[in-house]
């Protein structure tokens, strides 16, 4: 049975359109889940922590499902929110939905300025002479024109973005289980599941070493909470925004735990280093020159997916804000296709930045490993935010928790024990000279967003376009009532 929502005003404003299906969420949530951190990265933490990795990155899967859990619901406590920068602001107050959702937008275009980066560096080395500054042009035009058209022109692209990523992932395990059974031996050794343990245990650099992997593993899941900014544009979100959510631990036990299980086995951990895509050099040792070669376009997809979705993250984002009284006016216009068109221009902006950075000198690798840092550590606020939110929902909305039908397990003592694990990740970056200096680096955007906020929050427009909002909330949260009592009876 199908209720019709009574419009928020006698003049419904142009509003995001719900083109999104279940195998775009569904995709899109993997594609969030499976980072370019896991193609390009993995070298690093290997190095840093050895095979006490795997815990590192199950850990992390485990505490940020809740997180996941927590937003989904909340987003589907009242499907007025666009995402998460909206519950925000409605439960925390409207400084929340400012912090929350500017930062969010920070973290992603220091992402796509990176994966920019990335994909002109991975380029040159398919096609070596080639100016760094043709393949960073050409992905921002590719990526504004697929956004540009509709939001399912985006779900499409991500959808076989993220398809590719997994086939190679799936390929890398099939291959890998094969060179163990079959007894294969490298200049390296013998590939055998024994790799694991017998090359100084499973925590060889001691808990210090365990300790480094966290500092690195964090970034790669950054983008597992995409799914939270899809709410607005999936078609019935109360099924498919759980289905994509609950897949979250199986996603990573399956893309990250088991091929790092695999790629260990077959190559001894010491073996591995960073600025080397250990997915690149397993299929190299195993002769398979050619499959390296596609495991490189792999790779150059994975940055192309994450820009992609930074693109399309950020513009809905701005949006939001923009609808908030948050942002400009002018971000808030859709064009006829539904789209946010205005946001969409500033994030491939400032996108451009990564073309001119790449000419900026040597140390930019360095500078750019400091830069991500600041992004992870935004990232956590973020989530942080997100679990908050939770909680004042629970106590400001007692009721609508109470007929939840995808209640958040483990309640509010599991949001604690989250928060004691973002402070533990927090005292790791400190362990570390470059990423403490992220660390220390960070609060100057919190600086420049509080002295933003301070100008912002007292003007008039902001405040008639604040009320205008929670007047929306209101009034579909009467109507989710009214629906609910029908269903009742």
């Amino acid at each position: 049975m199908t209720i019709q929502r009574p419009p928020s005003s006698e003049v419904e404003a142009p509003h995001l359109e719900r083109q999104l299906s279940n195998r775009h969420i569904q995709l899109i949530a993997i594609g969030g889940a499976i980072g370019t951190g896991l193609f390009m990265g993995s070298g690093k933490t290997i190095s840093a922590a050895g095979p006490s990795v795997i815990f590192v990155y199950m850990i992390i899967g485990f505490m940020l499902f809740f997180v996941m859990r927590a937003m989904g619901e909340l987003l589907l406590s009242n499907l007025h929110y666009k995402s998460f920068s909206d519950f925000a602001a409605d439960l925390l107050g409207p400084w929340a939905g400012f912090f929350t959702g500017w930062t969010y937008w920070f973290c992603w275009v220091i992402t796509g300025i990176a994966d920019v980066i990335a994909i002109a560096g991975y380029s040159q080395e398919l096609w070596p002479g080639l100016p760094l500054w043709i393949p960073g042009l050409v992905t921002i035009a590719i990526l504004l024109l697929l956004n540009l058209t509709t939001v399912k022109a985006f779900g499409e692209t991500e959808f076989w973005f993220a398809l590719i990523k997994i086939v190679a992932i799936v390929a890398l395990i099939v291959v890998g289980l094969f060179m163990i059974f079959s007894g294969f031996s490298s200049a390296a050794g013998p590939a055998s599941f024994s790799n694991l343990w017998s090359h100084g245990g499973f925590f060889p650099n001691e808990f210090m070493g365990f300790v480094a992997g966290f500092q690195i593993a964090v970034f790669a899941f950054v983008g597992i909470e995409l799914v939270g900014t899809t709410a607005a544009e999936a078609k019935d979100p109360e099924k498919n925004l759980p289905k994509a959510i609950n897949s979250i631990p199986v996603r990573v036990l399956l893309f990250y735990v088991g091929a790092l299980i695999i790629l260990m086995s077959v190559i001894p951990w010491t073996e591995f280093a960073a600025g080397h895509s250990p997915f690149i050099a397993m299929f190299s040792l195993a002769g398979l020159g050619a499959a390296a070669t596609v495991v490189n376009l792999v790779v150059l997809t994975s940055a192309m997916s994450s820009a992609n979705s930074g693109i399309y993250s950020t513009s809905r984002m701005v949006y939001g804000l923009a609808q908030e009284g948050d942002a400009p006016a002018r971000f808030g216009n859709l064009s006829r296709r539904k789209v946010p068109q205005n946001a969409l221009f500033l994030s491939c902006v400032l996108l451009l930045s990564g073309v001119v950075l790449m000419y900026a000198g040597e140390n930019i690798g360095k500078a750019f490993e400091m830069v991500t840092t600041v992004s992870a550590v935004c990232f956590v606020f973020v989530w942080s935010i997100i679990l908050a939110s939770y909680l004042a929902f629970r106590r400001r909305r007692p009721g609508l928790h109470a007929s939840s039908t995808f209640k958040m397990p483990g309640g509010v003592p599991m949001v604690w024990v989250v928060f004691a694990f973002f402070a533990f990740v927090l005292w790791t970056l400190t362990t570390q000279p470059d990423t403490l200096v992220a660390l220390v680096v960070t609060p100057v955007w919190f600086i420049v967003l509080g002295v933003a906020w301070f100008v912002l929050r007292r003007r008039p427009v902001h405040l008639a376009r604040y009320e205008a909002f929670k007047a929306d909330l209101q009034a579909e949260q009467e109507a989710e009532a009214e629906i609910r009592a029908v269903q009742s009876k």
